[in-house]
């Protein structure tokens, strides 16, 4: 006497709801990762209570300044510190366009009048926007 019937089939386990739940997982840390341009020199920037985020534009000018008081246009070493190669390095690069931002980001240990110089010779070629770059600092770590 047989009382089990045995069956040839295996057992059908559906994917379809494990799908679900790692596409789900994908969306949500595609979703919740932040993307942070770093730049490629290290400058330690000054600090600021009260930092507004300049709008997002297609094109900007990052001018870095070390230290020593190199510049750097867009990632780019310039030959040295006088105001003629800064300004000919701003002409080769926006051409007639003077509408473009210009983002400066000093050291905090730059001397003042290598910051001065550049913000003279953007003010002298006819750009408007001029932000400096500076690091928010939170009350909690200030004291």
């Amino acid at each position: 006497m047989q009382l089990r019937v045995s069956s040839t089939e295996d057992p059908e386990i559906s994917l379809t709801s494990l799908i679900d739940v790692v596409f789900l997982l994908l969306i949500f840390f595609m979703v919740s990762t932040t993307f942070e341009r770093q730049a490629v020199l290290k400058v330690d920037l000054p600090e600021a209570q009260n930092v507004t985020t300049p709008q997002d534009q297609p094109i900007t000018f990052e001018l870095v300044i070390d230290p020593n008081g190199q510049y750097y246009l867009n990632d780019r070493k310039l030959v040295d510190g006088r105001p003629v190669t800064l300004r000919a390095a701003f002409e080769e690069a926006a051409g007639d366009d003077r509408e473009v931002p210009v983002i400066l980001r000093a050291d905090a240990q730059t001397p003042h009048h290598f910051v001065v110089t550049a913000m003279d010779v953007t003010a002298q070629l006819g750009f408007k926007r001029l932000s400096i770059a500076t690091e928010r600092i939170d009350e909690d770590e200030k004291q």
